[in-house]
Order: C-alpha cells, then structure tokens, then sequence
C-alpha cells in the first residue's frame, strides 16, 4: 500500500487507485495509476460519516467490511490482478496512513 503522493517506483506494480474520489492535486500522468477500482471504496454515506475521525474507526472498519462483503465482484477483480500480476499496490490518498480504506482492504484480502 502507498499513498498516491508518493513518488511512484517501478517495484509498485500494478497500481489500483482504490478511493472513490480523484486525490486533489495529482494528475494521471503522475499517480502512475493502472487501474482506478472506485467501487471498491467505501460509499460517499460511509466516507462522509467517518471523516477520518479516529474515534469512529472501529465503527468504520466493521462497517465498511460489511460494504465488502457486499462488493464481491470488486474483490475478485483484485485477486484476480493479484494472481496476474507479480506485485500489486493499492494507492490511497488519506493522510492518516493507519486508519482508512486501504488499511481495511489489505486486511479483507490477507495482503497485510
């Protein structure tokens, strides 16, 4: 997992932006993007309640393994790249880089 903000480095791989939302400030040439998977991020409902506030995280985590598990199409379509693909990183834009979507994600799909 990587912030988009970082620099990119041909060891990321294969690229899945997995925020429903274009991270401010970056252009698609520099988020070196592969794929950007949208649906895989939590809903806007979800996203706007958690703010990032780290007292709701634990609300947020159940809460968006439950949208996840709704969203199984989404999950193959990673484990798929997964198998096609030597190395694989999600890229978020979330400052907070212990407590989001992808740290939740890398749980649901056993990468962490």
């Amino acid at each position: 997992m990587k912030r988009v903000y970082e620099k990119y480095s041909s060891d990321d791989g294969f690229r899945i932006l997995i925020d429903r939302l274009w991270p401010r400030g970056v252009s698609k040439a520099n988020a070196h993007v592969d794929l950007w998977l949208r649906e895989i991020a939590p809903t806007d409902h979800l996203r706007e309640w958690f703010s990032h506030d780290v007292k709701k995280w634990k609300s947020f985590k159940k809460k968006y393994k439950e949208e996840l598990k709704e969203n199984k199409l989404s999950l193959d379509k990673i484990r798929d790249l997964q198998k096609e693909h030597k190395t694989i990183t999600l890229v978020f834009s979330a400052k907070d880089e212990q407590h989001n979507n992808a740290i939740v994600l890398g749980e649901v799909l056993h990468i962490l």
